[in-house]
């Protein structure tokens, strides 16, 4: 070993901290700073393969090492992307059969509050003229700005808030009841609304937005709250949307924990990640931006959007329910309301 060269040295000493990084992000800890490993799952793959090629090429002696540390830390994180691959099996068909169901259009958008491109993200609604909108980071300045796209909607609730974590949701079909409630955090609105399309079918929509995972805050609290919201729906209906930006990959423990919790299947599993962040290098991004449905709630498509100014790329699907499933649950007249995490 003392014959390497200072080349393979190097790529062996950055295949073993790979490999290092990927058997500490296994480690079933709610330490932040461990938790935001599954971030970089995706392009630690990437950059183990530049570094495997390269090492192939000048390395020399010791290569083979270095190629063995790269090729075991890709496994560990292939392993828990494999969901999100093209190999996978889906969890939900695409397009799913929705002969006989009312269906509706979705935008989710995170339109970053300080993006002032507001015209774009108003063409987009336009354009798509979805029938459910869910917008996150929305200010006061947001809310003016697309008034003209947002008074076409029959039902609006608004929070907007200068701390990244306003909320707007607008639809066209009947409430039979909205709320926004503070449960993953304060000042941190979480939506909860009791939809019914024009035969009668009922379903709710969860729209979650919660703060992301920091360096030396234990993740514990946050991810039980998660999984609550997307469990414990008002109405306790069913069929159920979940959708926003969760701050989170859909392979974390975090949103794991919310899908098994709440029995929800995510149409993205088998299809490939649907990356969303950042707008302008999504090819080496993040999908933070999740769709989730289960029982009677199927997806008929599911794409992302075009750039519109912000660090994130819309999520834009159309979803069906079918008339005969009304998703048991709760009178209309009822009220259930999460606890909240004060104001």
């Amino acid at each position: 070993m003392k014959d390497y060269s200072g080349r393979a040295w190097i790529a062996i000493g950055l295949g073993a901290v790979l490999l290092l990084l990927s058997l500490v992000s296994l480690w079933p800890t709610n330490r932040g700073i461990v938790r935001m490993l599954d971030f970089v799952r995706e392009p630690s793959i990437y950059l183990a393969a530049a570094i495997g090629v390269l090492a192939l090429l000048f390395a020399g002696r010791g290569r083979a090492i270095a190629v063995l540390l790269l090729v075991g830390a890709s496994a560990i994180n292939l392993a828990r992307l494999w969901p999100y691959t093209f190999l996978a099996a889906a969890q939900v068909p695409l397009p799913d059969e929705v002969d006989g169901m009312s269906c509706a259009k979705v935008l989710s958008l995170n339109v970053l509050q300080s993006n002032d491109r507001y015209q774009r993200t108003a063409d987009l609604i336009e354009q798509v003229d979805p029938d459910i909108v869910l917008l996150m980071e929305t200010n006061r300045q947001w809310l003016d700005a697309l008034e003209p796209q947002l008074s076409r909607y029959g039902y609006r609730l608004e929070r907007p808030l200068d701390n990244t974590y306003g909320m707007i949701f607008a639809t066209r079909l009947d409430v039979d009841r909205a709320e926004m409630v503070s449960i993953t955090d304060r000042n941190t609105p979480t939506l909860y609304a009791t939809l019914r399309t024009a035969d009668g079918a009922r379903f709710e929509v969860v729209g979650l937005h919660p703060r992301p995972p920091l360096p030396g805050q234990s993740t514990a609290r946050r991810d039980a709250i998660i999984a609550r919201a997307g469990a414990e729906t008002p109405d306790r209906l069913g069929n159920v949307l979940a959708i926003g930006d969760f701050n989170d990959v859909p392979w974390s423990r975090t949103t794991e924990n919310f899908r098994e919790t709440g029995g929800y299947l995510d149409p993205r599993a088998g299809r490939g990640s649907y990356a969303t962040f950042p707008a302008n290098l999504v090819t080496l991004g993040w999908p933070l931006d999740q769709i989730m449905v289960k029982e009677g709630v199927k997806v008929e498509s599911l794409d992302i959007g075009p750039d519109v100014g912000s660090d994130h790329l819309p999520l834009l699907a159309k979803v069906c329910v079918d008339p005969m499933s009304q998703g048991g649950g709760l009178p209309a007249d009822a009220r259930i309301v999460p606890e909240t995490g004060g104001e």
